[in-house]
């Protein structure tokens, strides 16, 4: 349960990073995200969480 709370207080601490150095960068991003089909999302999202699971699963073991 520690190593969950971690990741989640990682995950905080990069997206925290983002928002503070690169505002205006993000806020086109995220424009750009709206006008997206929601299913290249969902391909971004699906490659992302598999990245991620390989990720944890090579440094964990």
């Amino acid at each position: 349960m520690s190593d969950l709370v971690a990741a989640l207080g990682l995950v905080l601490v990069i997206e925290g990073i983002v928002f503070a150095l690169f505002p205006e960068g993000l806020k086109r991003k995220l424009i750009a995200a709206l006008e997206m089909p929601a299913s290249t999302l969902r391909i971004f999202g699906l490659a992302a969480a598999i990245t991620g699971l390989a990720v944890v699963w090579m440094v964990r073991g």
